[in-house]
């Protein structure tokens, strides 16, 4: 594991940062802190005037590979004041929004973090162990802070992704559907994590589907629970961007279970067959496939995320 050779930006357990950020803003960041379950740091914003007690959560997508932890960092620090999903929605609902700065190395490439794949789910040691509870623990830990900046959060928190981090948000749902108020994902390749152990006698196992789901996490699915959990899944119809494909994003045994049950074509064929799996295990959903629209976003999807999360807070 590289981790130890990844260069870790020191600073102060929590500074302002003026550059790019509206003076009526706080951007707060948080150190890791092995002790409270979180070895890589945080970025939290918080509005002055907080008119929805929600915190939002996204994590970080880089987009890239680096043995360089400052191009993570860089990039988080970029995409808590842009307008991707979860920033856009936290400055539309005046709420607080946290982005972790988990690292995706360029030596250990297979294990894809920002993704939450299954390489990374299966680290047994060091830094990179278990970044799902990394990321609860990051929760916890700016619950208390904004308590400190006088501000109660709701116990459930909005997460959104879009790309890797969809794909995060929506394999996060289902390991913790009780952390969770909303989900929001898009640019999710057309596949998703099912709820079923198989398809057509095929074994599925995580992040593919639920049947090695006890052995890998310690704990059993809360179908149920996250069956219930409201959800806004998206996708542009003109978007070809196929992780499936990539050897980083899935291991030639999940490709060709992907491909014999789902089928090698992203859109219509996998991304249908996964929401008709979803609607016959009568999860709350709302699917969207937008005309006109490839590996990207615009303001008729942001609005209607944004009318989707007031619905359901």
């Amino acid at each position: 594991m590289l981790i130890e050779k990844l260069i870790i930006k020191s600073v102060a357990v929590f500074i302002i940062l003026i550059s790019n950020v509206s003076y009526a803003e706080k951007i707060i960041e948080v150190n890791a802190d092995p002790k409270k379950g979180f070895s890589f740091p945080f970025l939290l914003k918080i509005p002055t005037n907080i008119d929805t007690n929600y915190l939002v959560v996204e994590t970080n997508n880089t987009g890239a590979v680096s043995d360089d932890f400052d191009v993570h960092y860089q990039s988080a620090k970029k995409a808590i004041v842009g307008n991707a999903v979860g920033p856009w929605v936290a400055k539309k609902l005046n709420s607080p929004i946290l982005i972790p700065i988990f690292p995706r190395s360029k030596t250990d490439w297979e294990i894809y973090t920002h993704a939450l794949d299954r390489d990374t789910l299966l680290v047994e040691s060091g830094d990179l162990k278990r970044l799902d509870l990394q990321l609860l623990a990051m929760i916890s830990e700016a619950k208390k802070e904004l308590t400190k900046h006088s501000v109660k959060v709701h116990s459930k928190v909005i997460l959104t992704g879009f790309s890797a981090s969809g794909s995060l948000a929506n394999r996060f749902s289902m390991l913790h559907p009780d952390s969770l108020q909303l989900v929001v994902a898009g640019g999710l390749n057309g596949i998703l994590m099912l709820p079923v152990d198989k398809v057509s006698g095929e074994s599925l196992n995580y992040p593919l589907g639920i049947n090695d789901f006890k052995k890998i996490t310690g704990t059993g699915f809360n179908k149920a629970k996250w069956a219930s959990l409201p959800q806004f899944l998206f996708m542009g119809e003109n978007d070809t961007n196929d992780a499936v494909k990539y050897d980083d994003a899935y291991s030639d045994v999940e490709r060709k279970a992907i491909h014999l049950v789902l089928g090698q074509n992203m859109q219509p064929d996998r991304w249908t067959k996964c929401q008709d799996i979803y609607k016959a295990n009568d999860v709350n959903v709302v699917f969207h496939t937008y005309k006109d629209i490839g590996h990207g976003t615009n303001l008729k999807i942001h609005n209607d995320i944004l009318s989707f999360v007031k619905e359901n807070i």
